[in-house]
């Protein structure tokens, strides 16, 4: 059956509304109401978002290189504190620490950059204070950590802040890699020192990192996992290597709907892997958004995160 639509047999004529009058008080309450949004978006991104959010992200990663005889590997992994007063407050360190900790996981990793850049209206933060409270952290295979491009003091001197950390009790694993053997675990975990490494230096020359040198001691066929601070190492990393974990981007630090994350930090050349897990080649990256900030202290719509990897075998998926 067809339905007929019946057409209205009158309609009430439209009335055309007179264009709103731009008046003093009409500009002046536009532009109260737009600068209320702005200070509102700025306490946001300077008060809440890097001070009272605290994210843990999760990444359940099913590799081959992973042998299906041995139970799942938890990581959890810090990457940019960036110590600062006000900024990143020792009590905030305090409490991640705790949060990591409360994770359960078998191995802690620290991704690099303790220290930070922010100097106007900001009291540093030294090594040894880092230290303490990083001290905190226990997990049964041990608190493991690199050094990121903000670490390297007094002309690219890095013993300040290994020294103070190796007394702590963390492993700083700098071109060099660890066999670990404990409670049924069995892998290679390596590190390499930062490709930022001596400010001002020329690009070809400002870096500490030597993959080949962090890989030269692993003479089994084991997994390996490799702590890189700067992501963009990972185009030279090879297909030995099960998983990369890596830090120092911020993930973009700040937001911006439509347009994307603002990366200032993608070093020498264009750096692809920002935030997240990527796969290429059959090779894994895992990229942390960090805990603290760099340049300007502001995160937007990149809340800070801990990151916990769980890798098992991929036979056994």
């Amino acid at each position: 059956m067809i339905r007929r639509i019946r057409r209205a047999q009158w309609s009430r004529p439209i009335r055309a509304e007179p264009p709103l009058a731009l008046t003093r008080r009409r500009f002046l309450a536009t532009g109260l109401a737009g600068a209320a949004g702005l200070l509102s978006l700025g306490g946001y991104s300077v008060a809440v978002e890097p001070r009272l959010r605290l994210n843990v992200t999760r990444n359940d990663l099913a590799l081959a290189a992973w042998p299906a005889d041995r139970p799942p590997l938890r990581i959890a992994f810090l990457a940019d504190l960036h110590a600062v007063e006000p900024w990143m407050p020792m009590s905030r360190v305090e409490e991640i620490v705790a949060e990591t900790n409360a994770l359960g996981a078998d191995v802690i990793l620290l991704l690099g950059d303790y220290m930070s850049n922010i100097h106007p209206r900001s009291r540093r933060i030294g090594p040894k204070e880092i230290a303490g409270a990083l001290a905190g952290l226990k997990a049964p295979l041990g608190v493991h950590g690199v050094l990121g491009n903000h670490d390297y003091m007094g002309r690219g001197d890095p013993r300040p802040v290994t020294s103070a950390f190796e007394a702590a009790g963390i492993d700083m694993l700098l071109n060099r890699a660890v066999k670990i053997e404990v409670d049924g675990h069995r892998f290679w975990l390596s590190g390499t020192e930062s490709m930022h490494a001596i400010p001002g230096a020329s690009p070809a020359r400002h870096g500490r990192h030597d993959l080949a040198a962090a890989l030269a001691g692993i003479d089994d066929d084991l997994p390996v996992v490799h702590m890189a601070h700067e992501p963009y190492l990972f185009r030279k990393v090879p297909k030995r290597v099960m998983l990369t974990l890596s830090g120092h981007t911020h993930g973009g630090q700040i937001g911006i709907p439509g347009v994307g994350r603002l990366v200032g930090m993608r070093g020498p050349t264009r750096n692809p892997w920002i935030r997240g897990h990527y796969e290429v080649d059959g090779r894994h990256l895992v990229v942390s958004s960090g805990l603290g900030m760099s340049n300007v202290p502001i995160r937007f719509l990149v809340p800070p995160e801990i990151n916990l990897v769980e890798i098992r075998s991929a036979a056994a998926a």
